[in-house]
């Protein structure tokens, strides 16, 4: 099986609104930047595979835009996932493995800011028994939330506590979009309030894979992917057990996340509650366990839709690079509730 590796990772300064940039101009200097690094130019580049949404962008095929200023021409090997970017990623790793190419260039990108955000994502949902109730993500979340409450397994406080911690650690994470301390705010939909929840938010992230000794050339520690899986939950909502994640244990299992201890655990958790599911389902909720959770602040600080779960593997293979971890794991998730999930397993030489 051949090594794959992330060896370049960048992402944009992410802000609560990017009206005077589109997504093309917002998209460029990332891509600049990961080339930039690894000393690669377009042409160099196998394959290049995106992560967006045309319901997000409010028009279809919206995603060739940004492909344009890629450059498509001489032609290019492309593809495109209408979710997170981390399943671009995952899809770039499958075609490097098949020996197709040697190197992918992957980015994801997101303009939360034109529209309302919670009732675009309404059209994630059943269309037949929930979608047309109208229930948007911070209502479904909060049912997540007073689910883990009723059954014990936090309070508003701990939840509280979680917000704190990460808004604290992204005060050293100069693209993040909360920093420092952020009052608990009033409940949004009881019993989340709005230190809970996500900031709303426009950014862009890009990451270059690599294989084998190309890889080695390119960086000087690459951030090599041991594990990788995805695995998704029942589609209706009432069928699931909210306070449980089997989906997001068993892709860490079949990525090997068990297998050996992680130093760096990156989770895509928007809302608190839902770093409380992820830590049960990945066994990092011992008391004593010193695994670093979101040390760049996660989605709590900075949450680009499309884009933050590939920023959450991209920081944990930052990690590795600059020598401040060498085992990390990092987590997507898409869809209500923490619905399908992507784990990978990260390690440095």
């Amino acid at each position: 099986m051949r090594e794959v590796a992330i060896v370049a990772f960048g992402q944009s300064d992410h802000v609560r609104d990017s009206a005077e940039t589109s997504e093309v101009e917002m998209l460029m200097p990332v891509l600049h930047e990961v080339l930039d690094r690894t000393g690669l130019a377009a042409r160099d580049i196998g394959f290049t595979c995106s992560g967006s949404s045309d319901y997000l962008a409010g028009r279809a095929f919206s995603f060739t835009m940004a492909l344009d200023g890629v450059g498509a021409w001489p032609p290019i090997s492309e593809s495109h996932v209408e979710t997170d970017g981390a399943w671009a990623l995952y899809e770039a790793w499958v075609k490097l493995l098949t020996g197709e190419a040697e190197t992918a260039l992957v980015y994801a990108y997101g303009k939360s800011s034109p529209g309302d955000v919670r009732e675009v994502l309404t059209r994630q949902l059943d269309p037949y028994y929930v979608a047309p109730l109208w229930p948007d993500s911070v209502a479904l979340a909060a049912l997540q939330a007073q689910a883990l409450i009723d059954a014990g397994l936090t309070d508003e406080r701990a939840l509280a506590g979680i917000a704190a911690r990460s808004r604290a650690a992204a005060e050293a994470n100069p693209h993040a979009q909360l920093r420092g301390a952020v009052p608990p705010g009033e409940h949004l939909v009881a019993p989340l309030r709005t230190g809970d929840c996500p900031p709303i938010g426009d950014g862009a992230a890009a990451v270059v894979l690599a294989v084998g000794d190309t890889a080695r050339r390119l960086t000087e520690r690459p951030a090599w992917i041991r594990g990788l899986d995805h695995r998704i939950e029942a589609h209706s909502l009432g069928v699931r057990d909210l306070t449980d994640s089997p989906s997001t244990r068993l892709a860490a299992e079949r990525a090997g996340a068990f297998q050996w201890p992680v130093d760096t655990a990156e989770l895509h958790a928007p809302f608190t509650s839902q770093e409380v599911v992820l830590r049960r389902a990945l066994k990092l909720d011992a008391p004593d366990s010193t695994v670093r959770i979101n040390p760049s602040g996660g989605p709590l600080a900075a949450n680009p839709i499309m884009a933050a779960g590939l920023i959450r593997l991209g920081e944990a293979a930052a990690r590795i690079h600059r020598g401040e971890s060498d085992r990390a794991l990092a987590h997507a998730t898409s869809g209500p509730c923490l619905q399908q999930n992507l784990v990978a397993v990260l390690e440095g030489e």
